[in-house]
């Protein structure tokens, strides 16, 4: 899971200093108030995001939905009464896969699509376009498949709320869906790319191919780059 704060570079040093502390503040409360430890996650700051490795026990449907909810509502807290150029917003990446340890962070498929999803100009653009929220989402289509469509329903996961994207970065290309909380997925349109043709395998989400599993034991989420003691793998069975 990575977190990024937007327009990190054009604050002042003191300006930076301080929103990296409330960047690390508002995760860790959002984490506590999810019911999530963060003592047990593998981090590592990275000035404007953080990365974070979470065991494989952590609940992803906790994750995806209070989780973020939490850190929504965080991050108006922290920015209430306060004028433009002093709201911290973020872009949130989400994935889970495998992550390796690596001379300078992680290898892996996993950290290389949450940056990749990170960069997507369509959630820079959402950000940006919706001035009356501080949080954007992106998660890939294996988290949105396998435990917003299949596991979500208690934790108050809604498909519908979801919007795919299609994300090209570098030699990256592949599906992530875009959810703000609080905001209607129609509100998110005018910033994403156009209807993809209907023969490019780009169906709408009921139509969306989807893996069925009879059993899923823990999960990894990725906040951004870092350092894991372990390979963390998802396992099917």
């Amino acid at each position: 899971m990575a977190a990024d704060v937007e327009k990190y570079s054009r604050l002042d040093t003191p300006s930076q200093e301080a929103v990296q502390a409330d960047l690390v503040q508002v995760l860790e409360e959002a984490a506590v108030l999810s019911g999530l430890d963060r003592t047990t996650w593998a981090r590592q700051p990275q000035g404007d995001q953080e990365f974070a490795v979470l065991p494989l026990k952590a609940p992803e449907a906790v994750v995806l939905g209070g989780f973020v909810r939490n850190l929504a509502k965080q991050l108006a807290e922290r920015n209430a009464n306060l004028d433009e150029g002093r709201r911290m917003r973020l872009k949130l990446g989400i994935d889970f896969g495998v992550a390796r340890t690596a001379a300078l962070g992680h290898s892996g498929p996993a950290p290389v699509n949450v940056a990749r999803f990170l960069s997507a100009p369509q959630l820079r653009r959402v950000l940006e376009g919706i001035d009356s929220t501080d949080l954007v989402v992106i998660i890939s289509n294996g988290l949105y498949q396998d435990v917003v469509r299949l596991r979500g329903e208690d934790e108050g996961l809604d498909p519908a709320r979801y919007v795919r994207v299609h994300v090209e970065q570098k030699e990256f290309s592949g599906y992530g869906w875009i959810h703000v909380p609080e905001h209607d997925p129609q509100e998110l349109e005018p910033f994403l790319d156009p209807a993809p043709a209907a023969d490019d395998g780009a169906s709408a989400p009921a139509t969306v191919a989807t893996h069925h599993v009879e059993r899923i034991e823990g999960g990894i989420v990725h906040f951004g780059n870092g350092d894991a003691a372990n390979t963390i793998t998802k396992n099917y069975r």
